[in-house]
């Protein structure tokens, strides 16, 4: 097979290289993943049905100021008829995520939570509220250029990034856990939908907003107050330009990932190769 050797936008990394370090970087991944997890199962999701827990040490339920921050970002009580929890870690993960973000991608996490609640309310499936909102409300820290890492997908940096807000909020290390999970997670639908209801709802709920991918079973009254409250402010264009970055940027963490479908098709000698030139390369005489 041959594969053309030109580099990506200065960054060094050819077509022939991705494909020598694909089954590497595969392995590697692998490896970690086997090394780091935990022992044990999760804990249930025990809350009523549609109705979670604001477990955090310090709750405020009141009226909404949360921490107390100047800067934090305004959050009605619910929207639709699903609430926003209250809590201290809601309250601050929701400012962490807003002062990161723009503010496009700030209302996509929230809108991913109230689609996610929306799906789940429907069925009556219980779920830990608090949970729930704060890994769809971090669950996008990777798209954000403070904390992309040169190599990890943006799930995994995303994933890490809260994982330290949270480790750094003293958050219960089992529940850190199930946060992790729901970031690296949250594009991989099929896996994260076997996994506990938060876990499901943040794959859910942000594709819904991404795709539309079940806009059907929410009812139109709900869908157009969320759409209100957290309006998409061309966030079709802004996804897209986003992608496009780190198919530039970071090409290898695409590998094997839907971004790449993106990279080739709009960048000129993207050098991320297919499942195909993958398992072709092999080094196997068959």
């Amino acid at each position: 097979m041959r594969l053309p050797d030109r580099a990506l936008d200065g960054n060094g990394v050819t077509r022939r290289t991705a494909l020598r370090r694909g089954a590497g970087v595969a392995a590697a991944g692998a490896a970690f993943t086997v090394a780091s997890a935990h022992v044990g199962s999760a804990v249930a999701a025990d809350a009523a049905p549609g109705e979670g827990r604001d477990r955090s040490p310090a709750s405020n339920s009141g009226s909404g100021s949360g921490s107390g921050s100047g800067s934090e970002p305004y959050l009605p009580r619910s929207v639709a008829g699903i609430r926003i929890p209250g809590s201290r870690l809601a309250r601050n993960a929701a400012e962490f995520a807003r002062a990161a973000s723009s503010e496009t991608l700030f209302h996509h996490v929230m809108r991913s939570y109230l689609f996610g609640c929306a799906l789940f309310d429907l069925r009556s499936v219980p779920y830990d509220r608090e949970l729930a909102f704060v890994a769809a409300v971090l669950h996008d820290l990777g798209l954000v250029e403070a904390y992309r890492t040169p190599t990890e997908r943006f799930e995994v940096d995303g994933a890490d990034a809260a994982r330290r807000f949270l480790v750094g909020h003293r958050v219960p290390a089992e529940r850190v856990e199930i946060v992790w999970d729901a970031i690296a997670l949250h594009t991989d639908t099929g896996v994260a939908t076997r996994k506990r209801p938060e876990i499901a709802m943040v794959s859910l709920g942000s594709g819904l907003d991404f795709s539309g991918n079940g806009l059907q079973q929410i009812p139109s009254e709900t869908r157009e107050e969320i759409l209100a409250a957290f309006p998409r402010q061309g966030f079709k264009q802004d996804a897209l330009s986003t992608i496009l970055s780190l198919c530039r940027t970071k090409p290898l963490s695409t590998l094997m990932h839907p971004f790449a479908e993106v990279g080739r098709r709009h960048l000129p000698d993207f050098p991320v190769p297919t499942v195909e030139d993958l398992l072709l390369a092999a080094p196997f005489a068959d």
